[in-house]
């Protein structure tokens, strides 16, 4: 979900947008059906690598605005692996501003990727871009990718940039929760698939809100290095499943949280700055996390902050911090690393949310993520009061 639209919808009238959001007819005797075990095996089967046994893997950034969390997941789960030769490639040169925090520096352009592998990539990870239908080259790359025969795997609204290089016609696909209408009103032959955290049709991958990221991460490990490598990894980020199952109707929007939204929108005086203190060899995964779900609240956003411009980050991405410690616009530390696993940085910042702004406003957060939260109750964050 973008956060210029939701505002937009709080400013000049939330009825369209809360009518577009609920039409799915959300269905409270609806119970998902658990992937069986033959569904478990097709989906791993239909990720495994089209081309190489050490797969080449591009996780495509536009520089303009790419979604923190889809981005910096997949690119540290896969590189974590040790599995895969996994390079951030972007358009242009310069850093890729993320959304709705932080900045990085690509690791080489289209034309340097196609210069080091000219037979293509096995994998694609397309995030979540925020210029739509302006992808210029993007869109071009990606469609000549898909003819060389890989794999594109359109992590949350990426779904919208595989449909617009016309990977979604006649296929099964998802999305983030809040983007299925518009993709199935302009892409009628694309067969949503509901409660499925994500799809894999013909070569074409598409997962649901932004906390699928290390669920779909975990099953392409699992792909390319087996069952037990991907579980491994699993334990060490402290990702208790990657399954696919999924419950879809337990996320939409409502009017009482455009309200939510608004309230919190509105309230610019107190409206804060959070600094997140960075060191070399940040771990990507929680500090995506962190700076992800401070940046959603309406109330404030994340920075990073370290006494020098540039960090490389656990998995060897050049970080460009934001301000300087002691900068005047910090109003509040919080940590960038988590104190146990990565995956639980999640948690830990959706309490600390909850702590400081109340449990509507982090439940709010969650429902953006789609993610379920509080995470002991098993609750989605539309259920809660």
């Amino acid at each position: 979900m973008k956060r210029r639209t939701l505002i937009l919808a709080v400013t000049f009238g939330s009825g369209a947008l809360a009518a577009g959001c609920t039409n799915r007819n959300p269905d409270s005797t609806h119970l998902p059906k658990k992937a069986s075990p033959d569904e478990r095996q097709r989906t791993i089967a239909a990720l495994r690598s089209p081309k190489r046994q050490r797969p080449v893997v591009a996780v495509l950034g536009d520089n303009r605005g790419s979604e923190t969390t889809d981005l910096l997941v997949l690119y540290a789960v896969l590189k974590r692996s040790l599995l895969a030769e996994v390079t951030l490639v972007a358009p242009e040169a310069g850093p890729i501003q993320l959304m709705p925090a932080l900045r990085v520096e690509p690791q080489a352009t289209i034309e340097e990727f196609e210069k080091a592998y000219p037979n293509g990539a096995d994998y694609v990870i397309v995030p979540a871009f925020h210029h739509d239908e302006e992808e210029g080259p993007i869109l071009d790359w990606i469609i000549s990718q898909a003819a060389g025969g890989a794999t594109i795997v359109g992590i949350c609204a990426g779904a919208k940039v595989l449909g617009r290089a016309g990977l979604l016609d006649g296929r099964k696909a998802t999305s983030h929760w809040y983007d299925v209408n518009a993709l199935r009103r302009a892409y009628p032959t694309m067969s949503w698939v509901r409660d499925r955290r994500y799809v894999v049709d013909r070569g074409v991958v598409t997962t649901t809100g932004v906390t699928a990221s290390l669920p779909v991460s975990l099953a392409l490990v699992e792909a390319i290095g087996g069952k037990r490598r991907a579980e491994q990894l699993a334990a060490e980020l402290g990702v208790d499943s990657y399954e696919v199952d999924h419950s879809s109707e337990a996320f939409g929007l409502t009017a009482n949280w455009l309200a939510q939204a608004a309230s919190n929108s509105l309230a610019v005086w107190s409206h804060e700055t959070i600094g997140l203190p960075v060191t070399s060899g940040v771990d990507e995964i929680a500090l995506a996390f962190a700076a992800d779900a401070w940046s959603r609240t309406y109330r404030s956003m994340a920075v990073t902050t370290v006494s020098f411009p540039v960090v490389t980050t656990r998995e060897g991405l050049s970080l460009l911090v934001d301000v300087a410690p002691g900068d005047p616009s910090i109003d509040f530390i919080r940590p960038a690393s988590a104190t146990g696993r990565p995956a639980q940085r999640l948690d830990d910042t959706l309490a600390e949310i909850a702590a400081r702004y109340g449990d509507r406003t982090a439940a709010f957060v969650a429902l953006q993520l789609e993610y379920a939260w509080p995470a002991d109750s098993g609750s989605a964050p539309s259920a809660l009061p």
